[in-house]
């Protein structure tokens, strides 16, 4: 059983990821610089109501619930049932409806093998594995998850890079996030600078372009996988708090709510579930709510 702060954690983690994918649902697909991302907004380009989270989310919440049905280990098999589970009843939605899912993702499900071609290297095994981050797998553990619809090695390893980095912070998260300022601007700028100093050496572990010499025109927010993970640490370095993170995200243009999705995760696990404006206005959360008490309650205390 996770203990309060690894549980607290998780929650922002998830809700982190949730609120950035339904933040960016209305405008996929749309250009750069063609829309203003400002405040949760319903229909656009999948005619969903506010607060709704995508095959992201879903697939994210399935990886999490076979996790806490396995005791915290991974059990492929298991897993790409949620993903099936998914795919054709729309389990894992706040309403049952599947609405977006990816061709790499389709093909794989159909089949029940993963796709290894160099053009299935879209960003559809990174959007779902944050959860791996919160239990004691393996490298070879998280290839085999991307692997169920992923398996190129360009997005197996993009996925090892990641949960390391997502770890990284979720270690050192709780060093600010418990800290307590007493309005001295030494103390803020303090847990700032301790903050920063994390996510650049977790930008460093997950390999991507360094996004202190990027700039927002260089930031590329397609489906390829390594885009979305350099445009995610993108996101997270040049902003300081969560809502600007996952705006930024969303504001990118084109594969909008992945990118939104994965720097969410980060930005939650950076700034914690307090710190998220829309938590009070997503649809579904009981469902969001019931995963992450199971999980907190079925993963071990080892992963702390």
């Amino acid at each position: 059983m996770l203990n309060d702060v690894m549980e607290a954690t998780l929650r922002a983690a998830v809700y982190g990821q949730a609120v950035g994918d339904a933040l960016g649902v209305p405008y996929e697909f749309n250009p750069r610089d063609t829309f203003r991302c400002v405040d949760m907004v319903g229909h656009g380009t999948h005619d969903q109501p506010a607060g709704t989270w995508s095959d992201d989310t879903a697939m994210m919440l399935g990886t999490l619930d076979s996790l806490a049905d396995n005791n915290g280990t991974v059990n492929v098999d298991d897993m790409r049932g949620r993903f099936v589970a998914w795919a054709r009843n729309g389990e894992y939605t706040p309403d049952g409806k599947v609405f977006d899912i990816g061709r790499t993702t389709s093909y794989a499900l159909a089949s029940g093998k993963g796709r290894d071609g160099e053009r299935d290297n879209g960003n559809g095994s990174l959007m779902r594995i944050i959860p791996l981050a919160f239990v004691d797998c393996s490298d070879d553990d998280i290839r085999a998850v991307s692997a169920i619809t992923h398996a190129h090695e360009i997005s197996t390893s993009a996925c090892v890079r990641f949960i390391h980095a997502a770890r990284l912070l979720i270690a050192e998260s709780p060093a600010w996030l418990a800290s307590t300022s007493d309005g001295d601007a030494d103390d803020d700028s303090d847990i700032r600078d301790r903050r920063a100093a994390a996510i650049d050496r977790a930008w460093a572990i997950a390999e991507v372009p360094d996004p202190h010499v990027t700039s927002r025109s260089e930031v590329r927010s397609s489906g390829f996988v390594l885009a979305t993970l350099g445009a995610a640490f993108w996101c997270l370095t040049t902003t300081d708090c969560y809502a600007d993170c996952v705006r930024e995200a969303v504001n990118l243009g084109s594969d909008t709510d992945t990118t939104a999705a994965v720097a969410g995760a980060l930005a939650g696990i950076v700034y914690g579930y307090d710190a998220n404006p829309w938590t009070g206005v997503m649809r579904g959360t009981d469902l969001l709510d019931r995963l992450i008490d199971k999980a907190a309650a079925a993963f071990p205390a080892a992963t702390e």
